[in-house]
């Protein structure tokens, strides 16, 4: 299991109870764990999934290592609203995981789907990987991702994290971090987007509970 502070970790606590609020309960706990990573389910659609939402925005490419890999459930949904968000959502999490990859706080991607606090906690999230010269290997898990509209311009987005697939990777040695899967292998996060001008929508706060039962297995 991948385990690093996730950048919802870093969100302020009063933040943390009005999304906690919206989005049905939970705690953030994920304070306390050393390294976190990415996750898979069982009908689903593997890495960057592209929202459909404004033709007009130039998009930026995702890309990730070929020993690497992010998977969400395919949750099918006839609203187009909906659809767009969940894509939206997804690639948020690809844009962190991209600039782990690259080495940098600086890539197109996360400034594009991520924006205000949630921005600026996974730039601390990042910069974490890179301070410590790492990077992480395998395949992680989303599931259970479920949209909320709030007006037309925005929306909470909950869903789990399987990590017990993927690892920490220390670019230096080449070691991987090989820990047993445990109840923490699986958070529960409350996320909240709103629609930019161009029609992306973007991850705006976020907020997690490691280990939380609603995630387990």
């Amino acid at each position: 299991m991948k385990h690093r502070t996730s950048p919802a970790a870093v969100a302020l606590a009063a933040t943390a109870a009005v999304l906690l609020t919206a989005c049905g309960g939970g705690s953030d706990n994920s304070k306390n764990d050393a390294k976190t990573a990415v996750s898979k389910p069982k009908s689903e659609t593997s890495a960057s999934p592209r929202a459909k939402t404004s033709s007009s925005t130039d998009r930026p490419a995702i890309t990730f290592p070929s020993d690497a890999k992010n998977v969400f459930d395919d949750r099918k949904t006839d609203d187009k609203t909906k659809a767009a968000i969940l894509a939206d959502s997804a690639l948020s999490i690809n844009a962190v995981d991209e600039a782990i990859f690259k080495g940098s706080t600086g890539t197109k991607a996360l400034g594009f789907y991520n924006t205000g606090k949630a921005l600026n906690s996974s730039i601390t999230y990042v910069q974490g990987y890179i301070d410590d010269a790492d990077t992480w290997i395998g395949e992680t898990r989303y599931f259970d991702r479920r949209v909320t509209l709030s007006g037309a311009d925005k929306a909470y987005v909950t869903y789990c994290s399987d990590e017990s697939k993927s690892f920490i990777k220390n670019k230096k040695t080449h070691k991987v971090d090989r820990t047993p899967t445990t109840a923490n292998s699986y958070v529960l996060y409350h996320t909240v987007l709103n629609r930019s001008a161009e029609g992306t929508w973007q991850t705006t706060d976020i907020v997690s509970n490691r280990g939380d039962k609603a995630c387990q297995p």
